[in-house]
């Protein structure tokens, strides 16, 4: 139930917050005073769609939110909430939303961030708008099997349910089946291309980190003048004799021809000699012979890398050409020859579908063969439900209308067949016959706005108890209606606030004297600006209200009686 909205710069409204209680809750004002303002406001904190044009001119943003309290026992809200992911703290639910004058929109619910689609689907279990146009809503034709179902309840909604999956395998197999045999040229090109690629790729075999040891080795071959002048240099410098240019320019305190071996050699020599004599000198002597270790072992390295570098022009040659062809690979199929291998697999994938297109194309006319057969039979359950269900559901309609004084009237529903659908098989359309020995004809080719609306009416009183929506807004619904009929409507809306929260904005003073409660709606002028304001009238205002319904600007004595006494009437029927 809704207990509470407040509403902050939304279109006329500076800052609003209304309280609503159980039972039926009135609205009413003259015509222009902004009540269809609340119904948007309304509607744009259950989820529906909004510009930015409805944040009041010359604020930043827009706000609104709404209190609701939650039954445990409502099974619908419940799935909603799990659906959403939400749970109310203490049988409350708060649900806030932003319209910002750019257009964005954000949503909170409970105080926590969440989405409009959230917001939507609680907004549909909470609350069930019925709008002064929405009657036509009836017109639409491929909306009465959606409402015959809705009154079926949960078993013809799985039913429904595997219809729309079976449907959605039947077609997703067509469509594949479609795609294969659409173009056997296009398919025949593709392959081509795909085994071309593949075998380019197959042909060059490359290897993930093969690149980076190519040009590691390409360095090496391109400098192999210097690296073994370098090396030669190194080895004579400790080794002494004639070597590279490095050892040409160098001279030793042994003579031009000495190597760092030869000093350290004579160096070992001399302090081995002298530490007989000091044995201070034996750290220094144990010093100088791993050095001399060190430098044996660092020549013999030397000579063998100069000994084993490759003088290779070929291979050089050979270096280049695979690094060109690597290149191209990556130019044709990736950044990397990681990449190129793995769309070397996803080559094979594709060429595995296209290679078995004619095996892949016998397999789907067998799956959709099946898969229709099972769509038929899914169809036909739920065609069943259907036909079983149209005659109650016209006859509580009838029932409903019976109530709003229309007992002349019949309703029916037809369920034809038709190719199978996501919906089904059938054909379902609402008839009316609203005057007696007149045959059943299509809703829309023979109601009038008033029946219309009293249909509507009626479903809802019907589906209202089927779908447990906890609070029912009727905005207008008794445009076209007065006398006797308007009597009646409001007792059909005062019996539908027994067992459901109703807001009901409203012209009749018959409706408006059955309210529970009673909100008066008007524009004034504050500070030079058009505002929207709401007064929760008290006993006597509401005499003022409905006798200026009853009579129009002039309030005689004779208008304030009846009105009056229509108030004192609801409240005996009441109990009050």
């Amino acid at each position: 139930m809704l207990t509470e909205i407040s509403i902050e710069n939304f279109a006329l409204v500076d800052r609003l917050r209304l309280a609503f209680g159980p039972g039926l809750n009135i609205l009413t004002g003259e015509t222009g005073a902004g009540k269809s303002i609340l119904m948007d406001a309304m509607a744009l904190v259950l989820g529906e769609r909004m510009g930015a044009d409805a944040v009041r001119h010359g604020a930043d943003r827009a706000r609104v939110e709404a209190a609701f309290t939650v039954e445990d026992d409502n099974e619908r809200l419940r799935e909603a909430l799990e659906a959403s992911g939400v749970e109310s703290e203490d049988g409350l639910l708060l649900l806030s939303r932003d319209l910002s004058a750019s257009g964005k929109s954000s949503v909170r619910i409970n105080g926590r961030p969440a989405t409009v689609g959230m917001l939507k689907t609680l907004g549909d279990a909470l609350v069930d708008i019925h709008g002064q146009h929405e009657h036509q809503s009836l017109l639409a034709v491929e909306r009465h099997a959606d409402i015959l179902d809705a009154w079926c309840g949960p078993k013809t909604l799985e039913l429904k349910a595997a219809v729309v999956e079976a449907h959605s395998h039947a077609q997703a197999a067509a469509r594949e089946l479609a795609a294969l045999k659409q173009d056997a040229r296009e398919r025949a090109r593709t392959l081509d291309l795909l085994q071309f690629q593949r075998d380019e790729i197959d042909a060059a075999a490359p290897k993930p980190a093969e690149e980076e040891e190519l040009l590691a080795e390409r360095i090496r071959l391109a400098s192999a003048e210097k690296l073994h002048e370098a090396a030669g240099g190194a080895y004579a410098a400790l080794h002494g004799g004639g070597g590279g240019a490095a050892a040409r320019g160098r001279t030793s305190s042994m003579g031009e021809s000495g190597g760092a071996l030869d000093g350290l050699t004579t160096a070992v020599a001399e302090i081995e000699h002298a530490a007989k004599l000091d044995e201070r000198l034996s750290p220094l002597l144990e010093s100088l012979q791993n050095a001399l270790y060190a430098a044996e072992e660092a020549a013999r390295d030397v000579r063998t890398y100069r000994d084993e570098i490759e003088f290779n022009p070929e291979r050089l040659e050979q270096i280049e050409t695979r690094l060109d062809t690597l290149r191209t690979l990556k130019r044709k199929y990736g950044d990397t020859l990681e990449e190129v291998l793995c769309y070397r697999e996803e080559i094979a994938e594709r060429l595995d579908t296209l290679e078995n297109a004619e095996s892949r194309i016998a397999e789907l006319e067998t799956l959709c063969e099946s898969s229709g057969r099972e769509l038929e039979a899914r169809a036909a359950k739920l065609t069943e439900a259907r036909k079983k269900a149209a005659a109650p559901f016209a006859k509580a309609v009838m029932k409903e209308l019976a109530d709003l004084a229309m007992t002349a009237t019949r309703f029916s529903v037809a369920v034809e067949p038709r190719p199978v659908t996501a919906k089904g098989a059938d054909h379902v359309e609402f008839l009316l016959s609203p005057n007696p020995g007149e045959p059943l004809k299509p809703l829309a080719k023979i109601a009038s706005g008033g029946e219309i609306s009293r249909v509507m009416l009626a479903m809802k009183s019907v589906l209202a108890r089927i779908l447990s929506v906890p609070t029912l807004v009727f905005d207008e619904v008794d445009t076209g209606i007065g006398g006797r009929t308007g009597s009646v409507l409001a007792e059909k809306l005062a019996k539908l606030g027994e067992t459901a929260q109703i807001l009901c904005i409203t012209h009749l003073p018959q409706i408006a004297s059955r309210g529970s409660e009673h909100l008066y709606i008007e524009k004034r002028v504050h500070k030079e600006r058009t505002v929207v304001q709401v007064t929760h009238l008290d006993a006597e205002g509401r005499v003022q209200e409905v006798a200026r319904m009853l009579g129009g600007a002039r309030l005689t004595d004779t208008v304030l009686q009846h009105a009056r006494e229509m108030l004192a009437g609801t409240a005996a029927s009441n109990g009050g």
